[in-house]
């Protein structure tokens, strides 16, 4: 692989942006650039939800801390079983709404199901602020199903790729100089629209009342973001992209191929991460009312989650989910085997799987099923929490953004880091 300086770099294909509607008329920085990193010091961090959850007993382990006995869905991971751990008993406080919790998954925020909710930034995104000006890509939102994970300080979904071949065009492909040309122009145009807007905001502002305040404030916050993308774009667009010894993929269009789709998923993961064309990705696991082709399942997805206790439906679904965990079990295996200085990626890379239903039969948001893999923690264990009085999910967000040497003690509902994940001496 060709080794080349690495920056920051976001794609944009045009803004046009207006006020928005307002019912009187009718944030943290990112730190300045700083000069590349040895990569035994770069740090990673990658978020994976799987909406559809896992069937609890086929999850969690017996037994606490090291001497845990491995669950079904945990021999895949054994062998890597010294870098990770299995979490028990977390929740979110007051995220409920079954499958609306999704949107709350990296974020926290609460009561995701009721009318009018407002989401917050996702934790990938709060860690961009910090970290994201040291990649081509400040940070990565994936989604096999076309789902978001990722949310902007002003609680606005941020869009997901979904295609992989997309992906690695914009990770590896080089455009020609008359598509940087038109690139650079239209990142220029984007700048000159949000000077235009502010200016806009500014005539407007001094009128509004609280309400409207507010939405202003939010909007002025995305206006923010995107100026901050559009001001490094320009050191990116001439700037060499990684190579690396790989043909670009197919798109999988057929939605029941859930290992091919995965796999493909997983080595743009393991490829933007080894290159380091950004250090924080999200990903929205696979999970819908299709069936998935693998033998012994004969039932759509989403209706072997909603089990009923029934043992064929649980028999189905459990060989869905052990599927997702050995592939996820190759994703750790591949991180771990590449060397970076004193430590292998994988060490360099905290992960988090999980889910936001921890019993999807019932559309109960309690007792998440977490693993958290990867980072400079001290893992093998088990860590068990009491459902009825856990800690929030979010110190374990918390723990994540110190391994990025972010200086933080809290994030959303976390406000320490989470009791039994000590980080490595040295």
């Amino acid at each position: 692989m060709k080794a080349i300086h690495r920056r920051r770099f976001l794609q944009s294909s045009g803004v046009a942006i207006g006020l928005p509607l307002l019912a009187s008329l009718g944030v943290g920085k990112a730190k300045a650039s700083e000069p590349e990193q040895p990569r035994g010091d770069i740090r990673r961090m990658l978020s994976i939800c799987s909406p559809l959850g896992y069937y609890g007993p086929y999850f969690f382990p017996e037994g606490e801390g090291a001497d845990y006995k491995p669950s079904p869905y945990l021999e895949p991971l054994q062998a890597v079983r010294d870098k990770f751990t299995v979490i028990s008993g977390l929740s979110h406080p007051d995220v409920n709404g079954g499958h609306s919790a999704e949107k709350s998954f990296l974020t926290g925020a609460a009561h995701p199901g009721r009318p009018g909710f407002q989401n917050t930034i996702s934790v990938d995104q709060y860690a961009a602020e910090f970290i994201g000006r040291a990649t081509r890509f400040p940070s990565l939102a994936l989604g096999l199903n076309g789902t978001s994970m990722s949310w902007t300080r002003a609680g606005v979904s941020i869009p997901c790729e979904s295609r992989p071949s997309r992906l690695f065009a914009k990770l590896f492909l080089a455009g020609t100089a008359a598509e940087r040309a038109t690139q650079l122009q239209r990142v220029q145009n984007g700048q000159s629209i949000m000077d235009l807007v502010m200016d806009q905001t500014k005539s407007v502002a001094r009128d509004l009342g609280k309400q409207d305040g507010q939405t202003l404030d939010q909007y002025l916050s995305s206006i923010r973001d995107l100026e901050q993308g559009l001001r490094n774009a320009e050191d990116w667009i001439d700037k060499p992209k990684p190579v690396v010894d790989r043909k670009p993929p197919e798109d999988i269009a057929d939605r029941s191929e859930l290992t091919a789709r995965m796999q493909l998923m997983y080595d743009m993961i393991f490829l933007a991460f080894q290159t380091d064309s950004t250090r924080l990705i999200t990903l929205s696991g696979a999970g819908d009312n299709g069936v998935v082709a693998l033998d012994g399942v004969e039932d759509g997805w989403h209706n072997l989650s909603h089990h009923g206790r029934d043992e064929e439906k649980i028999k189905m679904l459990a060989i869905i989910e052990l599927e997702e965990m050995r592939l996820f079990a190759e994703l750790l295996q591949k991180l771990d085997d590449v060397q970076e200085g004193d430590v292998t990626l994988l060490d360099q890379t905290s992960i988090v799987l999980g889910s936001n239903l921890g019993n999807a039969s019932s559309h109960d948001n309690s007792n998440l099923p977490i693993i958290a893999a990867g980072g400079r923690f001290q893992h093998g264990q088990h860590l068990a929490f009491d459902p009825k009085n856990p800690p929030p999910l979010c110190n374990l967000f918390v723990s994540q953004l110190q391994h990025l040497q972010i200086e933080v003690d809290q994030f959303a509902s976390g406000g320490t880091t989470l009791a039994g994940l000590s980080a490595k001496q040295g």
